[in-house]
Parts: structure tokens; sequence; C-alpha cells
């Protein structure tokens, strides 16, 4: 057996007085793709942040090559060979591609910036990715997918020994998702040691050589991976069996809530038109770009559009956010970090911005405020040891949570729902899967906005399926399959698929 490049032994981690992790071992080898899953919460991006020296342990230590180390922060572990791609970008947005790849090791030609090479290096380290962003294009202009695709890109021009990937392809398409995946496997083979963590359990099993499952802080089992079968790892994360992971579909009424009527997006949405029932889940599925959540924001009024949108029977007098929230539509962002949350404030002012009507008379009523927290944490089973905290402290799957128990206060009748679990392990997603089918059931109608197929179609009754900013074709029944959809987002005719 090789020996470890990278270990823990015995970390503990606490934050104030609350312990996250508990007397952890763990390790990682050269040449092996090691993961490392859990429910969010249970301890794995602190263990990666200490693994990759941005945190300490409380207690325990640090072995690299079997020697105790001390990284004072992540500089000292990147000279040590140790290169971490976060799941929250870090890049400087305003910076251009170039510039962020190298940010730190910059090339120089004299007492200049050597350009020419940097722009150089940085092509042909996203050729690797089959990726053609310009590097001189600023972060700040790219799209999400086309960010995470920058911090990939940067991660491999550094050669590390050992490679931290914190949820690599929660914003990439199947098709980047493979190309990433064909670059782990050219790492592992060329020895590097990976620690790979995903709630995409089909990724784990189809990339890893060894598997660890954190739960509530603890290493509950390390395993090879050939011998665990995706349910099994699932129930070793959440502790119980998970059968029935999408809820019952209830048939929606005949009344028309929602109508859009060529509805236009410049740049992005031609010509699209659709309608939506009460008490319907209605999936929109295609491929990264197809123009599914712009034509969402321009429904609400977050971006120009064109055309009619109806809501039970009225045209929105005029296109804004809030118009169509006083008409009883409202989106929930893909983006929650980033555009759905205020992560430096407390849970409270972020649950009732949207409602923030209902809380101010002259002031806001703060105790109105905490006893709607109160009613949202027991409702959303938002898991909070110390409700005092920002909302950026909280894990994904609660932030998601706090982000839908926010839209709801607002008390729609219509809710688009973008990207509803991203990042999320599989036990928040049977949660979240529940609220979407109850919001159906208690009459209100539902837009899921997926790039994950099976979600859409566990979810939806009918699936509106987009293809380079038109809508391709709806289908339901016994035509809501995957391979249908899949023709459908690529532009072929589903018809055909059988032939």
């Amino acid at each position: 057996m090789t020996a470890p490049v990278l270990a823990i032994r015995g970390v503990s981690r606490l934050f104030g007085p609350v312990q996250v992790l508990f007397d952890l071992d763990f390790d990682l080898r050269p040449g092996e793709v090691h993961a490392l899953i859990g429910e969010n919460g249970a301890g794995k991006s602190t263990t990666m942040k200490i693994l990759a020296g941005y945190l300490q342990p409380s207690a325990g230590e640090v072995l690299l090559d079997g020697v105790p180390v001390h990284f004072p922060s992540s500089r000292e572990a990147e000279a040590a060979g140790i290169e971490m791609i976060h799941q929250e970008f870090n890049l400087a947005a305003q910076l251009t591609v170039e510039e962020n790849i190298f940010l730190g090791r910059e090339v120089k030609r004299g007492p200049f910036l050597d350009h020419r090479a940097m722009q150089d290096e940085s092509r042909r380290l996203l050729e690797r990715l089959h990726c053609s962003i310009d590097p001189r294009q600023r972060v700040s202009a790219l799209s999400v997918p086309n960010r995470q695709m920058v911090e990939i890109a940067k991660a491999l021009g550094l050669n590390a020994r050992v490679l931290i990937m914190d949820e690599p392809t929660a914003v990439l398409t199947h098709r980047e998702t493979d190309t990433l995946l064909e670059q782990v496997d050219r790492l592992r083979a060329a020895g590097t040691a990976i620690l790979y963590t995903s709630h995409k359990l089909d990724e784990v099993a189809r990339i890893a050589d060894r598997v660890t499952v954190l739960r509530d802080g603890r290493r509950v089992l390390t395993a090879p991976a050939e011998e665990l079968s995706q349910d099994r790892m699932a129930e070793a994360m959440v502790g119980r069996t998970l059968s029935g992971l999408y809820p019952a579909k209830v048939a929606p009424s005949a009344e028309i809530v929602l109508e859009v009527k060529s509805l236009a997006v410049p740049g992005f949405v031609r010509d699209a038109s659709f309608t939506l029932r009460r008490g319907e889940v209605l999936g929109f599925a295609g491929l990264v770009g197809s123009g599914r959540t712009e034509l969402m924001e321009g429904i609400v009024g977050l971006r120009d559009a064109t055309g009619e949108v109806r809501v039970k029977g009225r045209t929105l007098p005029h296109r804004s956010v809030t118009a169509a929230r006083e008409a009883g539509l409202v989106y929930l962002t893909e983006d929650r970090k980033e555009k759905g949350l205020l992560l430096g404030k407390p849970l409270a002012e972020n649950l009732t911005l949207l409602a923030l009507g209902r809380f101010t008379r002259g002031l806001i009523d703060k105790a109105a405020e905490e006893r709607a927290l109160d009613q949202a944490i027991t409702e959303f089973d938002i898991r909070v040891g110390d409700r005092r905290i920002s909302a950026g402290s909280l894990s994904g799957g609660n932030q998601q949570k706090l982000l839908l128990a926010k839209t709801m206060l607002a008390e729609p009748d219509i809710v688009i729902i973008d990207e509803p679990t991203r990042g999320i392990d599989v036990g928040t997603k049977q949660q979240i899967y529940g609220f979407i089918a109850n919001l159906a059931a208690s009459g209100k109608s539902v837009i899921v906005v997926s790039s994950e197929l099976p979600e859409v179609i566990g979810l939806a009754s009918r699936v509106v399926v987009m293809s380079a900013g038109r809508i391709a074709g709806e289908v339901e029944g016994e035509a809501l399959t995957e391979e249908t959809i899949v023709r459908l987002a690529m532009g072929l005719d589903h018809r055909k698929a059988s032939a």
C-alpha cells in the first residue's frame, strides 16, 4: 500500500463552543482519488480547509509525507504542493482570466509582465478543458460554469502534489463534467493525490478509488469505492434508508395561472410561449446556455424583455420585480450566494427582505422578525446552532432552505425555482423535493429549472425543453424520459429516438 502524502490524525475543530469535527483520521495517497462525502454540515469543508491550510485544527495534527507540519495559511500549503479548488469561487472578478490564473506567480520579461506568455499558457490550460474562453476577458463577465473552468485551469497550472476539489462539477454541464473527469484521470495517472467531494454520487462511483463518509463531524465509513453502491453511500451519509426520493406527483387543475406569449430576451431568448396551471410542477430543462435562466429572469422583470406575461388572466402592467411580486409571482435564483442572500447579514434580516413591509412600523419590528425566523426554522428545518450567525456561516443546504423560506414569506401563488438543489446533499434534496410537492398540493404553482434530468423528471408532470434560446418542445406522460429531453435539448427530433 502506498504511503500517504498528506494526512490528518486525531483532528478536532471547534468554532467557539461548537465542535464540528471529532477525532478525525483521514489520508490521501499519491495516484489515488479519495472521495469525501456527507450531508451539508457534516464537516467536509472544514476537513478540506484544514488540509489546505485555510483553517487550523483545534486538536490533532496534519502530516506531510508522514512528518507533522503546520501551515499558518494556504500560501504555505500551496508552497508544499497542496492546492484547493473552491466551491465558492476564489477569483478576483475585476481581473482578467489570465491575471487570475497567474495571480501571485506572474511571468515577467525583465521588469515587465509578460502578458503574451501568460495568455498563451492560459489558453493551453483552458484547451485541456475544451474551453474557449479568451484569457483577456474579465472574470466578472463570465458565466458561472466558465468561472469554474477558470478556477480549475488555475489549479492545473500549479502542478500540485495534492489537489483538493470541492464540488468541482456543481455548475458544469454533463459534457463539461466528462472533460473534467478526464483531467482527474490524467492527474491520478501522473501520481497526484486527489481529494474529491461531490453530492453527485454517480460521479463518486465513477471516479473514486476510496470513499470516506462523514456524518455530524465524525468519520463513519472508509471503504474502496468498488465495494459501495450509491444507495449504500447515501444511507451512510444520512444514517437511514432513503426510499422514495421523489414524492408522489399531484395532478394539477385545468386553471391557467401563468401565460407567457412570444417572450424575447435580447441576446438570449426568442419567441418563448408556455402556460402553467394551478397546482402544477412544470419542469424546464436544457443545456447550460440554452436560455432557461434568462427566460425566467425576463418573466419576473430582472431582465429587459418583450412579449406578454399574464398572471391569473391579467397582463403585468409593467415588467419589474415589484410588479411580479405584487401579482403573486416570485423567482428563487440559482445563485444563492451572490444574488439570493446577504451572506454577511443575520438570518432574520435575510428572511424578511422580500416581505419587509409586514415587519415595519416606522422602525423594523425585531421581535416580529425573530418570531418569523422561529417559524421558518421549524417549517423548513433550517439547522442552526446559534441563530445570531450570518447567513454565510450556514451550510449550502441550510442556505437554500433559508432562501426558500425567504421567498415563501412573500406569500406567492407562483414560484419559479432555479436549480433548487445545486450543491446540496441527498438528504436535504429529499426535504426540498417534499417542500416543492407540498407547495403544489396546497394549490401553489411551481416552475423548476434544473440541469439534473432525474430531478425534473422526478418532480414535474410536464417538462419544457429549451435549445439555443428557443423552446424546442414539451414532454409529458410516457414521453417524459431522459432520452427524449436530451434529444430536444440538442436540437434533434425526439420522435426519431427509437429509430
